[in-house]
Parts: structure tokens; sequence; C-alpha cells
């Protein structure tokens, strides 16, 4: 796994998704479960953030919560700075297709459409013009690699090259925020890696936020911040493998600085040296000039 160092985010910056006693209940009939328990949590822009925890935990409904696909019963959620609450739907609509991208583990790419007809499709439903719609569609498939697929329909790509397709759909409106719920459930372990791979890089070099469901480490190991969730609460909210990376190599990088030698140690040497060999020299004269005279 390769990562960049990513600037410290400051602590003045507003986050970019602010969660504030959220809550969502499920009924059906006389049962009731409470999916999501006055959850908490913000994200600043540019994290890469994992959700894990068992299945049935909340995760998935924390973030189609998030997200505004789906509604919660109490609480305040805010987007950029924006309430969910009191968008509209239609609003709410307009927004997501224009400030988020979503990535499925079942793909839900049309099979009858090529590659760079199903990433152009959310742009031409917006009323994006077609042919800027096709251009920002093959520019984000060779974000990803598939510049030379572009024509491909879906039956003629592997399971990783599809779920780059499905990256690339998500970036075509240049989102604010991508969200992804088990984004490589369907794949091995060497796509897996070329996948978040991909978004791991999406995420340093674009600045891009990541919020990823998934209920394996093999996935969170690539992320900033792991918040782990039981029962519809956040238990757990902590560094990620790649964030303690970088930490690490901050920390090296401060240390190897403190301990590299200034100007005046590094020259001291030469004027130890210069001062030796001139005294040496003095001495040999001297003891020259004694023979001559004794001579």
């Amino acid at each position: 796994m390769s990562v960049h160092l990513n600037p410290e985010p400051s602590p003045f910056d507003q986050p970019i998704i602010q969660a504030e006693q959220v809550v969502k209940t499920y009924r059906t009939g006389h049962i009731e479960v409470q999916a999501l328990r006055q959850v908490n949590l913000s994200i600043q822009k540019g994290e890469m953030v994992a959700i894990m925890g068992p299945s049935g935990c909340g995760k998935t409904t924390l973030l189609n919560c998030l997200s505004g696909l789906d509604d919660f019963d109490a609480g305040e959620v805010q987007i950029e700075g924006q309430s969910l609450r009191r968008m509209g739907d239609r609003r709410r609509t307009t927004y997501r297709a224009q400030r988020m991208g979503f990535i499925f583990q079942t793909f839900n790419l049309l099979p009858v459409l090529s590659a760079v007809e199903n990433v152009e499709l959310p742009l031409l439903v917006s009323g994006t013009a077609p042919g800027k719609a096709r251009k920002q569609s093959l520019e984000a498939l060779e974000q990803v690699g598939l510049g030379d697929r572009s024509t491909h329909r879906p039956a003629e790509l592997s399971g990783g090259q599809r779920q780059r397709v499905t990256i690339a759909r998500a970036l075509v409106n240049d989102p604010a925020i991508i969200w992804a719920d088990e984004p490589t459930g369907n794949l091995d372990s060497k796509t897996t890696a070329d996948i978040l791979s991909i978004m791991r890089q999406l995420n340093q070099e674009q600045e891009r936020t990541f919020v990823i469901v998934t209920h394996t480490t093999e996935v969170s190991d690539w992320c900033d911040r792991i918040i782990t969730m039981s029962d519809g609460e956040v238990v757990d909210d902590g560094k990620g493998m790649a964030a303690q990376f970088e930490q690490a190599e901050r920390r090296r990088e401060r240390e190897t600085a403190s301990a590299a030698p200034t100007n005046a140690q590094i020259e001291s040497p030469v004027h130890a040296s210069t001062d030796m060999i001139n005294d040496v020299t003095t001495d040999v004269t001297a003891d020259a000039t004694a023979n001559v005279q004794e001579g």
C-alpha cells in the first residue's frame, strides 16, 4: 500500500459532513427497530473514512441518511454547511446529483450501454449538453485507467473493470463527497487492492472526501479514520492504518530534520582539519629551522 502524506486538517475548517443526534426508526406494524440511536459525527473535507460494524449495526442506514437517500426521524445532518432536513425532496435530489457520487457493491450498470454511456447517463439526466457530457465521461474513464475500454459493455468487462466504471460515474459530476457501500464486496483480494489504490489516489490528489461502508479491515486499512458502529450507535472513532502510517512518516521526518547537522556543525570539521594542518606545518617548520641553526 502506497500512501502519500496529506496535510493535517485545520481544527478551524468547517466539517463537510456534520451529524448531530440523528435517529432513524423502522416500523413494521407494531414492531419498531431503532436503526440509529442519536448518532453524532463530523467528517472533514478530504478525509477517507470507513464505517465498520457487524451486519445489522446501522452502518448502511447511516450512509443513506447522511447522503439524503433516506429520511431520518430526528436530529440534524449538514452537508457543506447545508441542512438536509430543510431541503425539499426535489432540491435534495438535485443537490445529490450535483455534489455527490455513489459506488455500490453490485455496480448498477445498465447492460445495454457502453462504459462511457453508463458514465455519462447521470449528466444527461441532469441536463448537461451531450457533447460536454461525453467529454467529461471520457476524462473520468481515463482517470480510472479505462480510457481504452470506453466502448465496451459491462458483459465485456471484468469485475474490477466494472467497478472502475462505477468509480468514473461517481466522479463525473466533480462531487464534493463520494459514498461507497461495500465497494469491493464482489471482488478478489488483488482486484480489491487495485480499486482501493485508485480510490486513495483520488482522495489524496484531488482531496475527494470518501465515506466507505465496509465489514473488512482489507478496506479500512486504506482509510484515515475508522468509525465503528454497534446496535445503531457509534462506539469507536479512531485513526485508520493510513493515518497512522502518515503520522509515523511525519514523526520520522521531524526526527530526521532535528538530527540533521547545522551548517556550523558541517563546517567545523573542516575548520578543525585546517587548524590541525596549520599546527603540524608550524611544528615541522620550527624543527627544520632548529636543525639548520644547529648545522
